[in-house]
């Protein structure tokens, strides 16, 4: 496998190549050294990477989630997702979601934001403040109902 290293020298975008930075704490005429380029007005980007063969296998896994929505998880609190295995075999998420702690809204927000839904009854903010939220099951069986009608499939 060969490894690869790319660098190009660059406009610093932090002072716009100027070499002299001024946020919102330097006012008037006062400008500071741009500490990203040191004074320079030029940056290098560097990107290394390796060839890539194909996906490799990790043995320290045993189940995958889709999304994991802000929690500190580990495998005995989690009840969604799918093993590694059948990840590995291309399987789906469909019904795997984290439907104890989110609603439909909430995991399809960063999941695959074409299926959030957006019902009249969904609440403004933060998802768990939803006047629905602790009968989020029943939001879970419309968005399934949904689902299967966008598919074709009857209910």
């Amino acid at each position: 496998m060969a490894s690869h290293v790319w660098k190009q020298e660059a406009e610093c975008s932090s002072c716009g190549g100027t070499g002299i930075y001024r946020g919102i704490g330097e006012r008037g005429t006062l400008g500071v050294v741009c500490h990203t380029c040191d004074g320079t007005g030029m940056v290098v980007i560097e990107q290394k990477w390796n060839d890539f063969v194909s996906r490799k296998i990790r043995a320290d896994i045993t189940v995958v989630i889709q999304h994991n929505p802000g929690y500190v998880l580990n495998e005995t609190l989690v009840t969604y997702g799918i093993s590694y295995e059948e990840w590995l075999k291309g399987g789906s998420f469909e019904g795997k979601e984290d439907r104890e702690r989110c609603c439909p809204a909430w995991w399809y927000q960063s999941v695959d934001y074409d299926k959030k839904p957006n019902w009249d009854w969904c609440g403004y903010g933060a998802f768990s403040q939803c006047k629905h939220f602790e009968t989020k099951e029943k939001c879970w069986e419309r968005f399934d109902k949904e689902q299967k009608l966008k598919k074709g499939e009857k209910s």
